[in-house]
């Protein structure tokens, strides 16, 4: 196989196994967030603000890639739930940040830990080397999705 045609089918390979990957990461994450009667992406905004800590709205949009009316209904909808709150930022009493009222519950921590006692599983069978070729390409992964879920989110609908 000429090397044109080995660099064309790896590209091939990356690009399938990254729609693979993302497909995966989205169920998983929906499969969670209907633990809590939320959708995936209330969920992963909820746990990005319960490890991160308070923040504005502004900053959860930069965040998330979503734009400022898409984050101001999903706060709307975690504090329905009881799951978040805003309050006044202690640093300026001007500004309003959201902060996470409660930790996971244990169904969702139950089910992220085996997630992360699976994922320990499929490491343990690479070498380091190895294991840093993978998280450069999760790495570079992940900026791209984010680049285009932020490209998509500051879009007009048409």
């Amino acid at each position: 196989m000429a090397m044109d045609e080995r660099a064309s089918e790896a590209a091939a390979v990356g690009a399938r196994l990254g729609t693979d990957l993302s497909d995966a990461v989205v169920l998983f994450h929906e499969a969670l967030g209907s633990l809590m009667g939320l959708s995936a992406a209330d969920h992963k905004a909820l746990g990005i603000v319960r490890r991160e800590g308070p923040m504005s709205a502004r900053e959860l949009a930069q965040r998330t890639g979503l734009t400022a009316g898409a984050v101001t209904g999903l706060v709307n909808r975690l504090v329905v739930a009881g799951l978040a709150q805003r309050t006044p930022d202690p640093g300026d009493r001007r500004r309003v940040v959201i902060e996470a009222t409660q930790p996971a519950d244990a169904a969702v921590s139950e089910a992220i830990g085996r997630m992360v006692a699976g994922m320990a599983e499929v490491t343990s069978h690479f070498t380091t080397e190895q294991l840093l070729v993978v998280a450069d390409w999760v790495e570079r992964t992940t900026a791209v999705l984010r680049e285009q879920a932020q490209a998509i989110s500051h879009r007009s609908p048409t």
